[in-house]
């Protein structure tokens, strides 16, 4: 009997549903669970998601459900939270992880075996203190990371040299979050050095991180949430994990060791397949590139007493 792909989401709002429907569109998901405290919301996206399905080349069992059945899920995606985007980065997190305490007790009893993936911010922090709640693998919790942000680092680059995002290879690493960094040095365009190219010198790279970190807060003062980037992007993890690619995306998995940073979850280049994160590929990179990378993880390691102290 062929296993079906099937995927639980938890928590429907505008990052989760945009998710579901991604997964649904692109033909990822065989199966799709809708798990929401508001059941009644759960519900219309099931069956506005369901009526979708009528008009796609693929077909997929969709339904609002609970944890009783995401026993044999071979992914949960997690992207419930409190209170988000308030002024005081801390004040979110806490309400984050109230959401994550209420979650995992319910993930432990179901039975559930499989990949976690975790989209609730800030990603890092709750990925690595939800890893410590179910007490699982390292390679069995991960976060999102920076994926959507090297999707942003592409958008904005291939604007300023008047090319297409599909042609440019960058990718943001350390924290989703206002310390992210770019190593410059291995940014390509059409397959040549970013400085080889016609404009590459002449960048404005400052610019560009500044962009590039700031995006999803111009989103999200224009319409009041991120949905659409994120939903590819996590689509395109669950891609990569479902078609076993090996595909490198940078997402958030626990660092042993890469730079001299370990015990806490940031964004590196990760070799993704049918067994999740498989190998952190991180490449070569120059003195001042790591170390604002270990800027980054430091700054991510200053939320661990908070983590510690729950």
């Amino acid at each position: 009997m062929i296993k079906p792909r099937k995927v639980a989401i938890v928590g429907v709002g505008h990052v989760g549903s945009h998710v579901a429907s991604a997964l649904v569109t692109q033909g990822l998901v065989s199966e799709l669970v809708l798990i929401d405290t508001d059941k009644a919301k759960a519900e219309a996206h099931g069956a506005d998601l369901a009526d979708t399905v009528c008009w796609m080349p693929h077909s997929a069992r969709v339904w609002a459900g609970d944890y009783s059945d995401c026993g044999d899920a071979e992914l949960m995606i997690i992207a419930a939270s409190g209170p988000i985007f308030k002024e005081d980065r801390l004040e979110e997190l806490a309400g984050s992880l109230d959401t994550m305490d209420e979650i995992a007790p319910h993930i432990l009893s179901c039975g559930f075996q499989g990949l976690v993936m975790v989209i609730t911010n800030p990603v890092d922090v709750v990925a690595s203190y939800l890893r410590r709640k179910l007490n699982f693998g390292p390679n069995r919790v991960f976060g999102s990371g920076t994926t959507l942000d090297s999707g942003r680092l592409r958008r904005n680059i291939a604007q300023a040299l008047g090319v297409s995002p599909m042609s440019v290879e960058a990718w943001v690493l350390g924290e989703h979050g206002d310390s992210q960094m770019i190593p410059w040095s291995r940014v390509t365009v059409g397959g040549q050095p970013l400085d080889m190219v016609p404009g590459g010198l002449q960048l404005d790279r400052q610019d560009i991180w500044e962009r590039t970190m700031k995006a999803g807060w111009s989103i999200v003062l224009g319409k009041g949430s991120t949905e659409f980037g994120i939903g590819a992007a996590a689509a395109q993890i669950v891609r990569a994990i479902f078609f076993d690619e090996k595909r490198i995306l940078p997402v958030s998995v626990l660092l042993e060791d890469v730079c001299g940073q370990k015990g806490i979850h940031a964004s590196v280049p990760v070799c993704l397949g049918a067994s999740g994160p498989e190998k952190v590929c991180l490449p070569v990179l120059t003195e001042e590139e790591k170390q604002a990378f270990i800027r980054s993880c430091q700054r991510l390691k200053e939320f661990e007493p908070l983590l510690l102290n729950r």
